[in-house]
């Protein structure tokens, strides 16, 4: 097993079974801010090893957090974060695919996350797990809709983050389902660069506007971009 892992100022995740590894995305959409209020009941979809379920345990200290995860190495990197997390009491892991689990389940949250699949016709890597979790096979774009539509409180939030090529796709699954897009960040990683991925913010409500504004992630001199300081500030050493 490999010793890999990231220390955050409230917890540590290990991924040596893992074949998808704590990055960016998954920090960003865990950190988000426009993921706000005061939810009780929290689902993390495609949850890798559970960095971000343990973002949001930390960040609303009310809530119980769902993680559902297909692959079973992941998960059970998962398991072993989540128990010796100061949030093991708030968080429970579970190895299924989201369809199953969306059949089965009978809580309503108040919020949804997901860093989903997201390769559709690309080349897979023929790394089975990798690809798993890369490749929207596993999870297509209108089963993790229509799942979230289901499982979704009617005053709830549902977040994802997305590489821009995909943003379209998704976005015709989301409106198929009456869910509304509230805020649209694009992330750039410098100001000379377009954005690589978009962090999106739905509900079941009519939003009185779009929010729509452009970051980015580092400064000229690679340093980390004041916005990006500041949405991390809580989670990083």
């Amino acid at each position: 097993m490999s010793n890999d892992f990231f220390q955050f100022k409230a917890f540590t995740v290990r991924q040596g079974r893992a074949a998808m590894k704590v990055g960016t995305d998954g920090v960003l959409l865990g950190a988000w801010s426009a993921i706000s209020g005061s939810p009780r009941r929290i689902l993390d979809v495609g949850s890798g090893t559970g960095l971000i379920a343990l973002m949001l345990a930390q960040r609303f200290p009310e809530a119980s957090v769902d993680a559902v995860e297909i692959d079973h190495a992941a998960f059970l990197d998962s398991e072993e974060n989540i128990a010796s997390s100061p949030f093991s009491d708030r968080v429970k892991a579970y190895n299924n695919d989201f369809q199953s689990f969306a059949e089965r389940c009978d809580v309503r949250y108040d919020i949804v996350v997901s860093n989903p699949p997201y390769f559709i016709d690309a080349m897979k890597n023929p790394a089975k797990e990798r690809a798993m979790a890369r490749h929207s096979d596993s999870l297509a774009f209108a089963d993790l809709v229509a799942g979230v539509d289901t499982l979704l409180a009617p005053q709830g939030l549902f977040a994802v983050i997305l590489p821009t090529e995909s943003v379209d796709a998704f976005l015709l699954e989301t409106s198929a389902h009456g869910m509304l897009l509230s805020v649209h960040v694009s992330v750039k990683t410098t100001e000379r660069k377009l954005p690589r991925r978009h962090l999106l913010l739905f509900s079941k409500t009519l939003p009185s506007e779009i929010q729509r504004y452009t970051v980015c992630l580092q400064n000229n001199d690679g340093t980390r971009s004041q916005w990006y300081a500041e949405e991390t500030s809580a989670f990083y050493l």
